[in-house]
């Protein structure tokens, strides 16, 4: 039980924190909109300076592939069209249960629009209960519960395929734009502590899912709420680098963390920690994207040349989204603006967050009641297999009857 008495006594100075912070954040917000004015109108040269020192710069800059001032209005979708998405969800294995296994369940959807067709709800179940299934990820030092959601990123991945394919191989009167949805980023942060015959588990297979959306002409965007992210502004540190050259390990050794981490901060970390999101909330107008951007995270050396990530912001209307595709659809400006249309147009019906995806996480959830069904059909057949003594441990029947 929380103790909300205790808890006031260490909020009293957060009012006053917060609002120095917004002073502070505003200024920065000033500083990085004249930095970006500045960049515009030297954009070759920073590129180029980019590309130059790019294994001596000490920090993460994604590189822009259209002019910083980039303005797009979206266009209007076409009246028939279809949106896939998929979505993830499990039951972690507890050595308390009655056994110790977990489950995968993927959400998927299907919904068409102007095509009197009807949608598709429903997700795909998968239990893992051998041990090459649950102790496999020992080996590399990688806990049980990590694996499994690193499985659950592929599951998701090659469903979403397979609907691609699908839907584009079912009887219609002629062809419609087709979409396919992911939430978060199509960069997984994750692979970068992976070993190597770890990752080469989980990577090719996502890889794979993506060629074959490729090869069935189906658009692919990981759409991000709320993003964190600071790839795109961290290119003005370019402009703000007030050395010659962007030479980091030269110039700046002792920097890179700023002071929080106990380090110096870098003279280019003037605007830190301003966000990409806050930067083009100022800039776009709703239903306006940015500039498209590609990545230069390291984790994307592991990816195909038609599958390295680009991404842009766009303005929604209830936030500025960071949205991430392959190169593939990115290059196709076509097929871009019709991903992006698309993608507008899920947020609108969803009054505020793609209504696609909110169903693929609806239709993927386990809920309290969905696991104890599980557990209760699973002791069923254990039952009927002739194992006796089936049941949780002390302590987790305990928990289940505390009188507290």
């Amino acid at each position: 039980m929380l103790d909300l008495t205790k808890l006031a006594r260490q909020m009293q100075g957060i009012s006053q924190h917060l609002s120095q912070e917004a002073v502070a954040s505003r200024k920065r917000l000033e500083l990085a909109q004249t930095l970006l004015q500045q960049a515009r109108v030297r954009q070759a040269e920073l590129v180029s300076q980019q590309q130059q020192w790019r294994d001596r710069i000490g920090f993460t800059a994604a590189e822009p592939v259209e002019p910083l001032s980039t303005r797009i209005t979206l266009k209007t979708p076409p009246n028939a069209h279809t949106v896939i998405a998929t979505d993830g969800s499990q039951i972690s294995p507890n050595h308390h249960e009655i056994a110790y296994c977990y489950l995968i369940n993927v959400g998927r959807v299907v919904l068409h629009y102007g095509q009197s067709r009807h949608p598709l709800l429903d997700s795909v179940p998968e239990v893992f209960y051998r041990p090459e299934d649950l102790f496999v990820s020992r080996q590399w030092g990688i806990r049980t519960e990590e694996w499994m959601g690193y499985r659950r990123t592929v599951s998701e991945a090659e469903a979403l395929a397979d609907l691609a394919v699908t839907d584009r191989l079912m009887p219609a009167q002629k062809p419609v734009p087709i979409l396919g949805m992911v939430d978060g980023s199509l960069i997984y942060w994750f692979l970068e502590g992976l070993p190597n015959d770890a990752r080469d588990r989980i990577l090719p297979p996502i890889l794979e899912a993506w060629n074959r959306m490729r090869l069935a002409g189906v658009p692919l965007i990981g759409y991000l709420s709320a993003s964190r992210s600071s790839e795109a502004i961290n290119f003005l540190r370019l402009q703000a680098c007030p050395y010659p050259e962007p030479n980091c390990l030269t110039h700046c050794p002792s920097s890179g963390f700023g002071e929080e981490g106990g380090r110096d901060r870098a003279p280019c970390q003037v605007f830190d920690p301003l966000r990409d999101t806050l930067l083009w909330g100022t800039l776009l107008e709703p239903g306006q994207r940015g500039p498209l951007w590609r990545s230069s995270s390291s984790i994307l050396n592991w990816y195909g040349e038609t599958q390295q990530v680009y991404f842009c912001y766009v303005n929604v209307g209830s936030e500025i989204a960071r949205i991430d595709c392959p190169a593939w659809v990115a290059e196709d400006s076509e097929l871009l603006d019709s991903a992006l249309s698309l993608m507008l147009a899920q947020v609108q019906k969803g009054y505020g967050y793609p209504v696609t995806l909110a169903e693929a996480h609806n239709q993927a959830v386990v809920r309290g009641g969905d696991r104890t069904r599980f557990f209760t059909l699973l002791e069923q057949q254990m039952i009927k297999a002739g194992l006796k003594n089936v049941g949780t441990s002390y302590k987790e029947t305990r928990k289940r009857s505390s009188i507290a």
